[in-house]
């Protein structure tokens, strides 16, 4: 447990002064998009500019609620599988959030760091770029997404809620949520899906096959494991296994973290009207791009 308690104490914190936020007061603007007061700061951005990305450091990047704690944890079993030593968390692992003096405290981290973040592609430090670690991008529709994202206010007890899920879907389409809109997040990712350094990876094929997905990333990063560590960490790795341990790994928000898992979730609260609006405005921003193509839109969102 000890590795974890850097995660859960941050959480605690953030949680702390979650309490005293209202919604219309959660915000702070960066660069024209809004982050959670209660999770990054002004001066901690300043700082990130001059973080110095290794090599070997590995970026698990991706929009909120569409996986990466679940990319983590499987980033992490293979890390272990491959070094033999229990991959720990020091800081906080979201890149962006913490205090300014976090990244001064990371040179001294021992390789393969493991940082994960929720920013477009140009808002990250270009040191990253130019060292060439390797980044996993993990993609979920759009969706399935929003409606996490909305339980996720709505159900952890301290955290500002919204009044209802219309006004959250409003709010989702404007990109006046934590860390902006879903779709300029795609579309700036999506100029660099060819990058050699990137791999991308949908949510909705972790849930199908795990094993193969596990497999494909462990090649990308360079491991070589055998079909039965694979197995085993397929094992450890699915929904259900991460839920099941949330409140040990993530402390109070562990349950709402993980909190149903399933693909087609949205057709629970979307509207017709919603819906279309939805459909617009990824034919608007994605159709006919790469990773318009591989988030499989048609199958998981129409219908």
């Amino acid at each position: 447990m000890a590795e974890k308690s850097k995660f859960i104490e941050f959480i605690d914190e953030a949680l702390e002064k979650s309490q005293e936020t209202a919604l219309s007061s959660l915000f702070f603007t960066y660069q024209g998009i809004p982050y959670p007061v209660t999770m990054c700061t002004f001066e901690t951005f300043q700082a990130l500019d001059t973080f110095e990305a290794r090599g070997d450091d590995i970026v698990l990047a991706s929009y909120p609620k569409c996986g990466s704690n679940w990319i983590l944890h499987i980033v992490s079993e293979l890390v272990f599988a491959v070094s033999k030593k229990k991959y720990e968390y020091p800081e906080f692992p979201v890149l962006e959030c913490g205090d300014s003096e976090k990244y001064q405290r990371m040179k001294k981290f021992p390789s393969p760091r493991l940082l994960t973040t929720h920013l477009h592609y140009d808002k990250l430090p270009g040191s990253i770029f130019k060292n060439k670690a390797k980044i996993l991008v993990i993609f979920r529709n759009p969706k399935d997404t929003a409606v996490s994202f909305f339980h996720f206010h709505n159900d952890v007890p301290d955290i500002p809620s919204y009044s209802c899920w219309d006004e959250f879907f409003r709010q989702f389409m404007k990109g006046q949520v934590s860390w902006g809109s879903y779709f300029d997040f795609a579309t700036n990712w999506n100029k660099h899906l060819d990058d050699e350094n990137v791999k991308v990876l949908l949510y909705e094929d972790l849930k199908e096959n795990l094993t193969a997905e596990i497999k494909q990333i462990a090649e990308f990063l360079g491991f070589s494991l055998t079909e039965e560590q694979i197995g085993t960490i397929s094992a450890k790795s699915t929904f259900q296994a991460m839920r099941a341990k949330s409140q040990d790994t993530h402390g109070a928000v562990g349950p709402f973290l993980f909190r149903k898992g399933e693909v087609g979730d949205w057709k629970n609260l979307f509207s017709e009207t919603q819906n279309q609006e939805m459909d617009e405005k990824f034919k608007k921003s994605l159709a006919g791009t790469s990773l318009g193509a591989k988030l499989k839109y048609e199958s998981y969102c129409l219908g």
